[in-house]
């Protein structure tokens, strides 16, 4: 009998263990979808994004530690995939791979035979060398191969291909676009302009109060914009700032001197000036955030009521709600008032958004895919 309860708890440690192994492809069954049009392989080429490729692939192509079999780890900055890199679908495992390229088949082929090069020009010169010592051969100057070194060419991670597209949030990166209530005042200010003229443009010259010398030659130009508002709070999360243009000092003083290098709007007497934030890179792959984020859109880039794919969206969530770049949320839509049923439709969900920059308490979405328009006071769900 005891036996009989011992092989039964074996039994059952074994089935146990079965089921463990075989949840995580449970999970991935449930959670990652091939397309029935997805192709055996891709040769990446110029211009391709991370999530172009993946969907691609797959139906969501925003669930990458599954895609890729990822870690936590290697989820930010990859610096991986190449123009010319074969990506692989395991249709078995629903990951992607990358596969040998024809370039670098090409390239391990010449350093193969180069390799083979160097070892018979060494093995004949320790030959003549050999023969030198013993007497029976004498070697000219002209006689004697010199090696040189090969060099070994890497791919650059500036030729890394971007998680998404790189033109559409470019200037997102290097503009602080967002700023704290009075952040712009008591900063430097255009106080004068070169002839009094009302309105500057490129290679005009502008008078500012207030500028220090330690914050370089180059500084950027902007006018405060629209207050960015909580929906359903009413906390004032921050002002947009409208970047006008760039200048270069040509004098420090009390009153120092400035050439304007760059105008993309008119810029007039009393606008700010701010040093050049930090270029943010936009190299991060996109996951699902590992908590709850409800956030709502509270602008669109531009003025407009409504945005399309690759418009830029604002969200009233930041840094301190757990937002981070590269979180991918799904986009609703308030679901319609039936008022003769008194009911309310559920929400609709109609996209998906990419989070490329942070702030404190906001944050700029791209809008990836989208069947509906986008408008102010949507919802943006954690998928």
């Amino acid at each position: 009998m005891p036996n009989g309860v011992s092989m039964q708890k074996s039994t059952q440690k074994i089935i146990i263990s079965l089921i463990c192994c075989l949840l995580p492809a449970f999970a991935l069954a449930d959670t990652v979808k091939i397309r029935a049009d997805a192709p055996d392989r891709h040769v990446v080429v110029k211009g391709d994004t991370l999530w172009d490729i993946s969907a691609k692939f797959f139906n969501d192509p925003w669930q990458w530690p599954q895609i890729w079999g990822l870690n936590k780890d290697t989820i930010t900055d990859p610096h991986w995939i190449y123009p010319g890199d074969v990506i692989v679908l395991d249709r078995a495992s629903g990951t992607l791979n990358i596969g040998e390229t024809a370039a670098t088949g090409a390239v391990q082929a010449e350093a193969a035979k180069g390799a083979a090069v160097e070892a018979e020009v060494m093995e004949t010169a320790k030959a003549e060398v050999k023969g030198a010592d013993a007497g029976t051969a004498r070697t000219s100057q002209s006689d004697i191969t010199k090696l040189s070194p090969r060099v070994r060419i890497l791919p650059s991670d500036h030729n890394a291909i971007p998680s998404i597209p790189g033109s559409d949030i470019g200037a997102f990166l290097s503009q602080p676009l967002i700023i704290e209530e009075d952040g712009l005042s008591g900063g430097p200010t255009i106080v004068g302009t070169y002839e009094q003229r009302v309105l500057l443009g490129k290679d005009d010259i502008a008078y500012v109060n207030g500028l220090p010398v330690d914050k370089g030659l180059i500084w950027q130009i902007y006018r405060p914009g629209q207050k960015l508002v909580d929906p359903d709070s009413k906390e004032v999360l921050g002002y947009e700032a409208n970047y006008l243009g760039e200048a270069q000092v040509q004098k420090f003083d009390n009153i120092s001197t400035l050439k304007i290098t760059k105008a993309i709007q008119e810029i007039n007497k009393g606008d700010h000036l701010t040093y050049p934030s930090e270029v943010v890179t936009n190299n991060y792959l996109p996951r699902a955030p590992e908590g709850k984020i409800a956030a709502r859109v509270i602008s669109i880039y531009g003025g407009v009521s409504q945005a399309g794919q690759y418009s830029i969206i604002t969200l009233n969530k930041g840094r301190r709600d757990g937002l981070e770049n590269g979180h991918v949320l799904a986009l609703y839509s308030k679901g319609e008032e039936l008022k003769r049923e008194k009911i309310t439709l559920p929400d609709v969900r109609y996209g998906l958004i990419f989070v490329f920059r942070t702030f404190d308490k906001v944050a700029y979405a791209l809008v990836m895919q989208t069947n509906l328009p986008v408008q102010v006071l949507d919802t943006a769900l954690t998928p």
